[in-house]
């Protein structure tokens, strides 16, 4: 049995762990500063807590001293503490970051490591790079890779169209750092919220714009091979014309702090969600230009007897999979390891990942 330390025990921290030690084979510990966050917490499954604060390097390493790996669902701005800590400890670390700054100190930690550093291992980054990655090695030559996933209400019903349904503070940043795009084989960065569109799938209308960090390691690996590249949230249409107002005309993209109360105080949250994922790549195979799509839509639902959002599902998942996988020798052991190199079809067998598989039975109890 293998023993995890999960740090953040928050929607997505108590997803995983609920995840993990369904399963009998993972002893998980949850570690968090805020003992009241510990509510998420499902005991009946054996998941052992500690009051914890990250910044206290001692006392961080001493938890994560004699584990297998910890895998942090905190804040981005905490991830590099966690990451420091694991690499002192001699652990396995892995994260859900979507934050580029923090992914690149990541990997210069990893560099003559003994362990396995892997960032990013949620859904977008995460899932949606080992698909965009798959896609793309079925053809000869690249011309375009286009990934958007969003998590959004099944039931909006204000002038958003949207609901909570992850961390706040993550959601910001999404919408105001810089984001990486492809353009004509170069890596460059372009502004979040812009480049609107819109698109249909299964007869909805969805309008998809630039957010930061979705796009994770792939663009470094693909950059020159590929002409044009790029990732975008989805929203329902709407969305983005108001969240533009807000950030640049009432300028609260410099109060964050004013932004984030806004939303929790008039947004509420819902646990009836729904994940959509659709990525397309275009390119030559024998001579054709071909396109090849994944499409696929998460619903709310039950995993492990837990009651979890879809956007719980699908980042949780994507975690515990990635997990799965490098404790059953799946993936490097030591070093910085990119999502894409994880297999598609392996991760979409595995007992975690079947939950993002569209040709899958969906059952109730789905780990």
């Amino acid at each position: 049995m293998k023993e995890i330390v999960i740090i953040g025990a928050g929607k997505i921290g108590g997803a995983v762990a609920a995840m993990l030690a369904a399963t009998g084979d993972y002893r998980v510990t949850v570690a968090d500063r805020d003992e009241t966050q510990f509510s998420n917490i499902d005991r009946r499954l054996g998941i052992c807590t500690v009051v914890l604060d990250v910044s206290d390097r001692a006392s961080l390493v001493t938890v994560l001293t004699g584990k297998f790996a910890v895998l942090s669902a905190a804040p981005f701005d905490l991830t590099e503490l966690v990451a420091e800590a694991a690499l002192e400890a001699g652990v396995h670390y892995l994260d859900l970051t979507e934050d580029v700054a923090t992914t690149k100190k990541v990997e210069a930690l990893a560099k003559g490591a003994r362990t396995a550093f892997i960032p990013q291992c949620g859904l977008a980054p995460g899932f949606i790079s080992i698909v965009a990655n798959d896609l793309a090695r079925r053809f000869d030559s690249l011309d375009s890779v286009r990934m958007r996933v969003g998590a959004l209400p099944q039931y909006p019903s204000n002038a958003l169209n949207y609901n909570l349904t992850w961390s706040t503070d993550g959601l910001i940043n999404e919408y105001i750092e810089p984001c990486e795009a492809i353009v004509e084989g170069k890596l460059v960065t372009v502004p979040a919220l812009e480049e609107r569109e819109e698109f249909s799938l299964d007869g909805v209308t969805y309008e998809a714009f630039n957010t930061s960090g979705g796009l994770g390691t792939l663009a470094k690996t693909l950059e020159g091979k590929v002409r044009t590249m790029n990732y975008r949230t989805i929203r329902y249409p709407g969305h983005q014309a108001i969240i533009k107002a807000l950030l640049n005309d009432l300028n609260l993209k410099n109060r964050r702090d004013v932004l984030k109360d806004l939303f929790e105080n008039a947004l509420p949250a819902t646990m009836q969600d729904v994940v959509v994922i659709f990525v397309t790549v275009c390119g030559w195979r024998e001579g054709r230009y071909m396109q090849e799509t994944y499409a696929n839509k998460v619903y709310a639902g039950t995993v492990g007897g837990k009651k979890m959002s879809a956007i719980q599902i699908t980042t949780a998942a994507g975690i515990a999979t990635v997990l799965d996988l490098l404790s059953n020798g799946k993936l490097p052991g030591k070093g910085f390891v990119r999502q894409e190199e994880v297999d598609l079809t392996t991760l979409l067998n595995n007992r975690f990942g079947q939950v993002y598989n569209p040709d899958a039975i969906k059952v109730k109890e789905a780990v």
